[in-house]
């Protein structure tokens, strides 16, 4: 790893504000102390600064990803610290600085497991992306929509169990993920709007009626939109027609070419303007590996061509091998977006969504540096997180 002071300059300096071209951006023990014009930089460079001729390329803040569930054959599901790094070094490779550990619907005592395991890990020196907190995907989704998703763990909406979970880890919960028409699904949001926490429609057979009464009571964030939700029909507007219409209700999206079709995208991202929407890989454990069989959670999946489907299902999607810097990619030069407005959906919103945009999510003076170098070609160059350079030259995952 490299020191903690350098001077990015001559780079493409992607900001909440537009593009600096011929920009500068300059670090200091891990924080960014000066982004602005090259020819503005500081004449007084921190102790023992290295200067980096960024060549044109763009200077753009770190990924983050607020649902991913895996990659390099280990899960957030079967947690150990071991596997933890494995997750959080591949998806650093590719871009993502800050992450949230995403639980599948699984037994009461698995998601305990898995809360504990992250808590501890939090506590220690994270070598690779940082994990910001958890989100639990289930398990109070619909039975009529799991997805890849175990349907003998489903159980109703139940906040005792997330009052005690977030009592015992104060502010690890970040985003809950459940159907917001069952039962007991009023009483969740309220608790999570009351403390924070996201409050997700996801795997859901909700009515148009349903999504905007649980809208009324606090529900602000949709998952993997278009997937496992009731669509769209001109008469029964269902899930997404809701998402589509209700600006306070924000949305992710797996850009991969294979879970949304790209006008699909173009679609979603003309109606979800400002910070409403982001950019998700939901990556199960066969991100960063080839063709094969695989677990998601405690259901094996098959992998081909990058497709990953429930074994013995007929076509069933099981999350994604993607990267966020393969779906950024995408995001530009298949559905069209600008880079910074790409930027936004894979940095600057998610901060906002899980409110750390106080520290990260923009390349802003006072904010850690987290940072990537990517070329005009959107190829990944460098990656740092908190001011180290965790990867140069970085390589392409599967």
């Amino acid at each position: 790893m490299s020191g903690r002071n350098f001077i990015l300059t001559h780079a493409e300096v992607v900001t909440p504000r537009g593009i600096i071209h011929d920009g500068a951006v300059a670090v200091e023990n891990g924080l960014i102390v000066y982004v602005g014009s090259a020819s503005g930089a500081p004449l007084s460079l921190p102790a023992e600064c290295e200067t980096i001729d960024a060549s044109g390329h763009y200077v753009l803040p770190g990924f983050i990803d607020v649902h991913v569930h895996g990659g390099m054959l280990e899960d957030f599901s079967a947690p150990s610290q071991r596997g933890f790094d494995a997750i959080t070094k591949l998806h650093c490779s590719q871009g993502t600085t800050s992450m949230l550990a995403t639980t599948m619907t699984m037994p009461k005592h698995v998601i305990e497991h898995v809360l504990e395991e992250v808590h501890q890990y939090m506590q220690g020196d994270m070598p690779y992306a940082q994990l910001v907190g958890v989100h639990l995907e289930g398990p109070f989704i619909s039975p009529k929509w799991p997805g890849a998703q175990n349907p003998e763990h489903i159980v109703p909406p139940n906040r005792e169990w997330i009052e005690a979970w977030d009592t015992r880890y104060p502010g690890l919960i970040k985003q809950v993920t459940f159907a917001p028409e069952r039962e007991g699904s009023h009483e969740l949001i309220r608790y999570l709007r009351k403390r924070g926490i996201v409050a997700a429609a996801g795997h859901t057979d909700a009515t148009y009626e349903q999504m905007m009464a649980a809208y009324e009571v606090g529900l602000n964030h949709s998952v993997h939109m278009f997937n496992a939700m009731t669509p769209l029909h001109h008469r029964k507007p269902g899930t997404a027609g809701t998402i589509l219409s209700t600006p306070g209700i924000s949305a992710e999206i797996i850009a991969d070419g294979i879970h949304v079709h790209p006008a699909a995208i173009r679609l979603l991202a003309s109606v979800k303007t400002g910070s409403n929407l982001m950019l998700i890989t939901d990556a199960m454990s066969a991100a960063g590996l080839g063709d094969g069989e695989y677990m998601l959670g405690d259901l094996p999946v098959v992998v081909k061509d990058r497709v990953c489907t429930l074994k013995d299902s007929e076509g069933t999607l099981a999350g994604s091998t993607l990267t966020m810097i393969r779906g950024f990619r995408y995001l530009v030069q298949e559905v069209g977006l600008s880079v910074e407005r790409a930027s936004e959906l894979a940095s600057g919103n998610p901060a906002k969504l899980i409110r750390i945009d106080h520290l990260t999510g923009a390349v802003e003076t006072g904010k850690q540096a987290d940072l990537l170098l990517v070329s005009g070609d959107l190829e990944l160059q460098r990656v740092w997180v908190k001011g180290r350079l965790l990867n140069g030259e970085a390589e392409e995952a599967e």
